[in-house]
């Protein structure tokens, strides 16, 4: 990753292509808060059940493993 202060020139503008201190934190505040948004909503009780057989062993499960579609 590029070192973004390189890209400041002495007059405090970014330099080419580059984002100043303010937008980065700016930006950075804004990811933050929608991450804690979604971090908060936790995971749907279908994802969880779905997660929840994928970690039981196959052989656990039950069922006849020939009619796994030739999984093992």
């Amino acid at each position: 990753m590029k070192d973004v202060k390189a890209q400041v020139s002495k007059s405090g503008m970014p330099g080419k292509g580059g984002l100043n201190a303010e937008i980065q934190s700016r930006i950075g505040h804004q990811l933050r808060a929608m991450y804690d948004d979604v971090v908060r909503q936790g995971v749907p009780d279908r994802f969880a059940d779905l997660i929840r057989k994928l970690d039981v062993p196959q052989g656990a499960a039950g069922g006849d493993p020939a009619k796994n579609n030739g999984r093992e």
